[in-house]
């Protein structure tokens, strides 16, 4: 091919990517292989979700989806209460934590990057292939699920689902007790997982 045509080719392939949203943009450097994503400090993957940095010792730094597919999304309860989950996560000798956690009020904090692999679901290939959302609450009071909780949550899971091409359903959202080999029992009975799905569904197609 001769220089002529590959300037041509670039310039047209330029002026398709201008073409494109800023959020088709953003969805697109997120897949590319290869493509080092910014790792500025105090930076969300969530919009409105507030930052601070689990202890080192309880995730492990990657490049997903680059290394690791992400094609999950783990739900958690914290049983306590988010002033304690946020101390334990920073704990480097509690060997866990999640990428968020989402309160009663609906308030998102991020505490480990999408890029990187949370030791949330005590099963190796889930935690890599996997996000982690903690729930401020006890899975035997139904009354710490608030309406805000489930929204906001909600929303994160669409986001994320969407940011990765993961299908909306009960195969690929999951509660911590589906993960082989685990010993927990979150979210428990009275996460209402039908609630759940559709306001996911809902947030996905942007009426949430």
């Amino acid at each position: 091919m001769g220089r002529r045509a590959l300037l041509i080719g670039g310039l047209a392939t330029a002026a398709g990517v201008f073409a494109l949203g800023r959020d088709d943009l953003g969805r697109m450097w997120w897949r590319v292989p290869g493509v080092e994503k910014p790792r500025v400090e105090g930076a969300v993957d969530f919009s409105g979700a507030r930052w601070t940095a689990a202890s080192e010792a309880n995730y492990r730094r990657a490049d997903r989806p680059d290394d690791y597919p992400v094609e999950l999304v783990v739900v958690h309860v914290t049983q306590g209460g988010y002033d304690s989950a946020v101390r334990v996560f920073k704990d480097p000798g509690h060997r866990a934590a999640t990428h968020y956690i989402v309160e009663q009020d609906g308030r998102v904090t991020q505490m480990i990057r999408e890029l990187d692999v949370a030791y949330h679901a005590g099963n190796r290939d889930y935690n890599e292939r996997s996000v982690g959302i903690e729930h401020v609450g006890f899975v035997d009071r139904p009354k710490d699920f608030t309406d805000a909780m489930y929204a906001a949550s909600a929303r994160l899971t669409a986001r994320i689902c969407e940011r990765y091409g993961i299908p909306v359903d009960r195969s690929h959202i999951i509660g911590h007790h589906e993960v082989p080999g685990a010993d927990h029992t979150d979210p428990g009975p009275h996460w209402d997982w039908d609630r759940y799905m559709k306001l996911v569904r809902e947030a996905l197609k942007g009426t949430a």
